[in-house]
Parts: structure tokens; C-alpha cells; sequence
């Protein structure tokens, strides 16, 4: 049988397995049997969760690894296939260089090694060859006591001229052996990663124009060494013409690279061969190869902060995507606005719209009765429990509006819970063709209002309909690779969703897109067949969807629930295959299946090792009984929320030593992004996040997270809010730290205030309970 990792080369498919079970902690024959699972169409999270047995337990982080580097190394085994082609139909293959290539691991070395015998362009090497001056250049080499200009005069003829024109050929035909010499450009490019330094200097000029690159103007700091955010910040201000970036030998190492170039020439001594080899070196380096290896750094570290950005931008859309959801109840979604008026959008508990209204509370209108009874009366008729307020431009205005009109509704009637939620991409959606075919009759400004009242009841169920970059908790996202952020991100949402798991007949086709197994097209079929024939009672049901056979439904199945249902296990996790299994574990409890579901002492007593047969092992035992313990359970947590200081609406309300609560809204690898209620985030640098060492700020705080901290800097001019989580205010981390380079300003369009209008500081007034009050209490009766 073919091995599944190479069509073509078993000793390939060996030696790539070993190579991604080494950097994955796994065993060689996990990867071979994962990469055969995925090549044959499985996805990562239906191997990670229904074949534990056959990959042994690799989780969903290592099938994404084993992914993504299987996809290079393929590449990789292509490219050097290849090359030994290449070399070998020009009669050059030689047993030491087969074993270089064979040895290369990285797809630079590959080329190294390639570069002498890769088809090229008349150079001034051949040129020099052609004209007979590659004896010339030997002869130097070999004997480095003579004049290089005595040997030349011997090598004149009708296209060498003179001297001078001789050496020069020889320089050339030198300089090209050592710019391809593998070996020489694998140490140098070696050094370079470990010792050149990124310096960035300001184009005179542009101080003004780059002010917000200021930390940058004069700028230095070792290659290996620079964080990803650094990184991106310099390459935008280069691109913008702010500034100028360069990669170098440090100062006094500057002559090192001519130096390994002069000891591969083995210029070594003082005689006048020796001196004008280093010459050589030195001419090596500047013209050839200088450019060429600070372009291979800039591009190295580009990549490198690319991934480190995207690694940290899918980190917190994870977390943000698994935020706790407030539940099924009624929700009020109010989408804030100055003179354009609050938008109001009330959806029931399953997020279906029923009714919108738009409120002028502020200027020009200044309607704060008006808006004080819309509000009431949307909470009275639909019996509202949650109202959602957007974090955008006045938000906290009709915050307070909202908590001066619930203060208007008797203390005897349950309130409804204010929440301010954050509205990033809720634009986005608005103007999407698919708010369109949802709502076709909805004005798009009111369209916000519904996804900013949906995202508080699930989050998941409504983030899943915008685009991943448009959510907006990402560093520099517009500036990296955007094919590979997109794949990074589409796997990130397709972990979420499927861990959780999806209601299937109340799920929308967004959201059923992204479970295992089905993509756009099947969740579209499987959406029109509901509202054909009304809610699915079973999950064997779906094979009477259009184009869904038996190889969608295994992938898809197990994550997909049914409350309610003929079959009381199609609301749990446990895949329709394993059902004999989980009825052999009833049916020893001796009890009905329903009985046993959600009841964890009805499972005591019982041992996995009893339910272990050929085809469902140790692993699926166990998960299945855990399933039945806790059915479809949701693994986000206990829902939670900020509240914001009162008084505190502006950056300019704040005062160092204030402490106050807040949302995280974004983790970069500097810090955590703090939304304190004043349109613009606060940094709570990586130093400030707790009182010991932090390496990662992920292992403090994620997005979503609710947390205390202290303000210790407000620079209004600049927009930057300084804050600490340690108990000490921050005292210790300001004496530890040396230099603010280490803080720099946010990155990317994180979370923020939609549009540029002119913020309020004033929030309207309301008048005590009264007259509203009682109407709406008397509403509430009658309903």
C-alpha cells in the first residue's frame, strides 16, 4: 500500500513524518496516520475529536502544525527533486553534492546549493571566462607570493587590453565562485542572523508627517532580537517614506563578513596575492553580496513578524469568539450615534428582529424624554432582559441614558442587564450582501443595531457572519501576508464553531458553513431543506439533504446537536457511530438513556476498559461517558461583564491612580489592550500584567477577559493610556524598566469608535421614576 504522506517516494514520506513528529512531540507513525486521514478529505477537527485511536491523540494544535508544515515540506521534497533533476541533466551530479542536497532542510539552503548550476543570464563571470581569464584567477590562488599584475601581464590579448581589464575579469569570475559558494553563504548568512543590527532613521523632512513613528527616528537594535510589532511598525513607516531601514554588520564587526569571504579565498598572509585577494573579499561583500544578504534579513524578519502577528491576531479571535454568551433572552441592541440618532433593534431569544426604532437623545434633537419612552416601551412589549450598547462614538452617552432610564422602572420589576458590547465589523456586516438577503427591507444602520443585540446573546453564532480580519483584534493585520492570515483565521473560527458545536435546526447558514464536513454550499442546502420540511428530528435526517452522502455526514454529524429529538444522544457530542457503544454503557447502568444523561452518579462505578472493543477504543470510551455526564455542553465560559466607572466618559476624566474595570479587547505580544470606557484603549504592557515575570501576556489575560486595573500614565495629545494589573500601581515595573521603547503605541484597528464625530462629555439627564415608570410597570402587567 502507498504510503499517504508521498505518492512517490517512500523514504520522502519517512523522512518527512520523523521530521514534523519531532517538532510536534508526536511519534512518526501519528503523523503518517493523520497526514492519511487528511489527504483522504477529514477535517482537523473531526480527526482531533472522533480518531484519537488512529492518530493517537494528537489534539487540534498539532493536526494545525502538522498541516500547515506538511504543505512546506511537500513544497520543499518538490523543489529538491527538482534541483537533482536540473543538475543531473547537465552532467554535473556529483556523490558529495547529491548528499548536500539531500541534507538540506530549509528551502534557502536548497537554493545555496543550487545557485551554481541554476541557468542564468550572461554575467561578467562567463564574460571573463570566455576571454580566457579564468587561468588567471587559479593562478593567483595558487600562489599568493607572485603580483597578481606580473601574472596578469601574460593573460593580454585583443579582448583584454590591459592589466586592468585582466584582473578585473579574474575579481569577477572570484567574486561569483564565492557568492555561490553554499557553504560561505550559509556561515555568512548564519553570522548575519546573529549579529547584524535593524537601525531606522527618519527621512529629514517627515518628522512631522510620522509623528505617531516617533519611538523610531534613531533607532537600533539587534536583528534576531526585534519583537514583531517593532518590526511591522518600522516596515509601515518605510513604506509611508518615514523612514529609512536598513540591516548591517554592527559597528565593530563591521569588517567581519570581509574577513570570511578573505578566509575562503585563504588570504591569509602578506603577500601581494594575499593583498589583493582581500581586496576581492572586500569587493565580494559590498557589491554582491551585502545587498543581497540584508535583503534576505529584511524579507526573514518580515516573515517572522508576519507569523508572530498573525499567531497572536488568531489567539485572541479564538478567545473572542469563545466569549462567554449571555443566553437566550430577549435582547435590546442599540448601535450609538450623535446627530444620525442611537439605533434600536430588539431581536427574541432565538436573535430573530422584532421591532427597530431610532432614538435622538443628543444634539441636534436633544429628545431625552422621547428616547427615555422608545426605550421603555421596546422593554415593556417585548419583555427585554439584556440591553446591548455599542462601544463606538457616544457610547458612553447612551450608557448613561440607559442606566438613568432602568432607574426609571419600579425596584419591585426585574431590570433588564446593560451590557456595552463591542461593535467591531458590526459595519461590516451591515453593508454585506448576506445583511442584505437576511434583513432586504432593514435600513442598513439598523442592520448594526441587530448584530450588536445578537453578538451579546452568542457571540459565535454572530461573529461567524463577518469576516475574521474585520473583527479587528489583530496587529498591523492589513500590513501581513493576507493569503496566510486568512487560512490561519478560517481554521481558528472552524476550531471554535465545531467546538461547541451547532443547534441544527436553529443555526444559520453562516454558521453552519464553518462545521466539519459541510462548507457554504452544504449549509445552504441544509438551511433550505429545514425551511422545506420543517426542523430535523434526527441526525439520519441529513442524508436527505441535497448533495450531503454518507462522507459529509461522518465529518459533520458528531458536531451538529438536535434538542429535543427522537434520539436523545443527537443533542450530545457522541457521533452516530459510536451509539452501540454509549447504549452498551446504558444499558450496564441499567437504566433508561435519559435517565443517565446529565446524572454523573448514574455513571459511577463504571470503567471505560469494560466498553473497549476493535473499533472504538480507550479515548472514545472515555469522552463518551464524559458526554453523557454533562450532554452538549459548552465549553465558553460563565457569562460576565465591565462596568464602567460613573463620571469616567474621556480620556480626559482620567487621573493616575484611578481604578477602574474594564474589557480586554486585544492581546498583542506586548501587553493587553484595556477598554475602560473612553473610546480609546488603554496598554497594559507585558511588565504591568501581574506581579512576577510575564513571558506571554496570554498566560494572564485574554480578549474577553473582565479585569481591574490602575491608570499610571494619560498622555491626552497622543491618545495613550498607561495601566497596571499589579497590586503595587505599577511602582516596581516603573523602576525595573529603563526605556519606553519597550511600549509602543497600538497596533492595528483594534476595537474603536466608529466614525470621527465630536464626542459629548455631557450625558443627557433624566427625570426621577414617575409617570414613565408606572406606564410602563402597568405595560408589564397587561403583558
Amino acid at each position: 500500500m502507498e504510503d499517504p504522506l508521498d505518492k512517490t517516494a517512500p523514504a520522502t514520506a519517512a523522512r518527512i513524518a520523523s521530521r514534523i513528529a519531532e517538532e510536534i512531540g508526536a511519534r512518526p507513525q501519528q503523523v503518517t496516520a493523520a497526514v492519511g486521514l487528511l489527504d483522504e478529505g477529514a477535517t482537523v477537527p473531526f480527526v482531533a475529536r472522533y480518531r484519537k485511536e488512529v492518530t493517537g491523540g494528537l489534539d487540534d494544535t498539532q493536526l494545525r502544525t502538522l498541516a500547515d508544515r506538511l504543505s512546506y515540506l511537500r513544497e520543499l521534497e518538490d523543489r529538491r527533486a527538482a534541483i537533482v533533476k536540473s543538475i543531473d541533466s547537465q552532467d554535473k551530479m556529483t556523490d558529495a553534492l547529491a548528499r548536500s542536497i539531500a541534507q538540506a532542510d530549509t528551502k534557502a539552503q536548497l537554493e545555496d546549493i543550487y545557485l551554481p548550476y541554476k541557468p542564468k543570464r550572461r554575467t561578467k563571470a562567463m564574460i571573463a571566462r570566455e576571454r580566457g581569464l579564468e587561468p588567471l584567477a587559479e593562478a593567483i590562488l595558487g600562489d599568493h607570493g607572485k603580483d597578481p599584475e606580473a601574472l596578469a601581464q601574460t593573460y593580454l590579448n585583443a579582448e583584454v587590453a590591459d592589466v586592468k581589464a585582466a584582473l578585473d575579469g579574474a575579481r569577477d569570475i572570484l567574486t561569483e565562485r564565492m557568492a555561490e559558494d553554499a557553504d560561505l553563504l550559509g556561515r555568512l548568512r548564519g553570522w548575519m542572523q546573529r549579529e547584524a543590527v535593524l537601525s531606522a532613521k527618519v527621512v529629514p523632512g517627515k518628522e512631522q508627517e510620522g509623528a505617531k513613528f516617533s519611538d523610531y527616528f534613531a533607532h537600533a537594535e539587534n536583528w534576531s532580537k526585534v519583537p514583531s510589532h517593532r518590526a511591522l511598525a518600522m516596515l509601515r513607516a518605510a513604506n509611508e517614506g518615514i523612514l529609512t531601514v536598513e540591516v548591517t554588520p554592527p559597528e565593530d564587526a563591521a569588517e567581519r563578513p570581509v574577513e570570511m569571504i578573505s578566509a575562503q579565498l585563504h588570504a591569509s598572509g602578506n603577500g601581494p596575492g594575499d593583498q589583493w585577494l582581500r581586496k576581492v573579499a572586500g569587493w565580494t561583500w559590498r557589491v554582491k553580496l551585502s545587498l543581497s544578504m540584508t535583503l534576505d534579513l529584511m524579507s526573514d524578519m518580515r516573515t517572522r513578524a508576519h507569523e508572530e502577528a498573525i499567531t497572536v491576531f488568531a489567539r485572541n479571535l479564538k478567545d473572542l469568539l469563545l466569549a462567554a454568551p449571555a443566553g437566550t433572552k430577549a435582547t435590546l441592541g442599540l448601535d450609538p450615534g450623535i446627530r444620525t440618532g442611537v439605533k434600536a433593534a430588539v431581536v427574541d431569544a432565538t436573535g430573530k428582529l422584532l421591532a427597530t426604532d431610532t432614538l435622538y437623545p443628543f444634539q441636534p434633537k436633544n429628545d431625552v424624554r422621547g428616547a427615555q419612552q422608545g426605550i421603555l416601551a421596546l422593554i415593556a412589549k417585548h419583555g427585554v432582559e439584556l440591553i446591548a450598547i455599542g462601544n463606538g462614538t457616544a457610547s458612553r452617552e447612551t450608557e448613561k441614558l440607559v442606566a438613568d432610564t432602568l432607574k426609571m422602572i419600579p425596584d419591585h420589576v426585574k431590570k433588564p442587564q446593560k451590557v456595552v458590547v463591542s461593535e467591531a465589523g458590526a459595519s461590516v456586516y451591515s453593508a454585506s450582501e448576506l445583511a442584505a438577503k437576511e434583513f432586504p427591507g432593514l435600513d442598513v444602520s439598523l442592520r448594526g443595531a441587530v448584530s450588536i443585540a445578537r453578538r451579546l446573546q452568542d457571540p459565535l453564532a454572530e461573529l461567524v457572519k463577518i469576516e475574521p480580519k474585520s473583527i479587528g483584534v489583530g496587529q498591523y493585520q492589513h500590513d501581513v501576508d493576507q493569503h496566510r492570515l486568512s487560512k490561519s483565521l478560517e481554521a481558528v473560527v472552524e476550531d471554535a464553531v465545531n467546538a461547541v458545536g451547532v443547534d441544527l435546526n436553529t443555526a444559520s447558514a453562516p454558521l453552519l458553513a464553518h462545521v466539519s464536513g459541510l462548507g457554504a454550499s452544504l449549509a445552504e442546502a441544509v438551511v433550505a431543506h429545514r425551511e422545506t420540511n420543517g426542523a430535523f428530528t434526527s441526525r439520519k435526517e441529513l442524508l436527505k439533504v441535497s448533495r450531503l452522502g454518507p462522507r459529509a455526514f461522518e465529518q459533520c454529524a458528531g458536531f451538529l446537536r438536535i434538542r429535543d429529538g427522537a434520539e436523545p444522544l443527537d443533542a450530545s457530542s457522541v457521533h452516530p457511530e459510536a451509539y452501540g457503544v454509549a447504549r452498551k454503557i446504558v444499558t450496564a447502568c441499567g437504566r433508561d438513556l435519559r435517565d443517565i444523561m446529565g446524572r454523573p452518579e448514574a455513571l459511577k462505578g463504571l470503567r471505560a476498559e469494560q466498553f473497549v472493543d476493535d473499533t472504538f477504543g480507550l479515548p472514545t470510551v472515555r469522552d463518551i461517558l464524559s458526554e453523557l455526564e454533562k450532554p452538549g455542553r459548552d465549553p465558553r465560559p460563565t457569562f460576565k461583564t465591565a462596568t464602567f466607572a460613573e463620571g469616567v466618559d474621556q480620556i480626559t476624566d482620567l487621573k493616575p491612580g484611578m481604578v477602574l474595570e474594564g474589557t480586554v479587547t486585544n492581546v498583542a505580544a506586548f501587553g493587553a489592550f484595556v477598554d475602560i470606557g473612553v473610546h480609546q484603549d488603554g496598554l497594559v504592557h507585558v511588565s504591568q500584567l501581574a506581579d512576577r515575570f510575564v513571558k506571554d501576556p496570554h498566560e494572564v489575560v485574554k480578549a474577553g477577559d473582565v479585569v481591574k486595573v490602575t491608570v499610571t500614565e494619560v498622555d491626552v495629545p497622543r491618545k495613550r493610556i498607561g495601566l497596571t494589573m499589579r497590586k503595587d500601581g505599577g511602582a516596581s515595573a516603573k523602576q525595573e524598566r529603563t526605556s519606553r521603547d519597550a511600549q509602543p503605541r497600538r497596533p492595528g484597528p483594534g476595537p474603536k469608535p466608529r466614525g470621527c464625530k465630536p464626542q459629548h462629555s455631557a450625558g443627557p439627564k433624566s427625570d426621577a421614576p414617575g409617570a414613565l415608570g408606572a406606564a410602563l410597570l402597568n405595560a408589564m402587567r397587561k403583558k
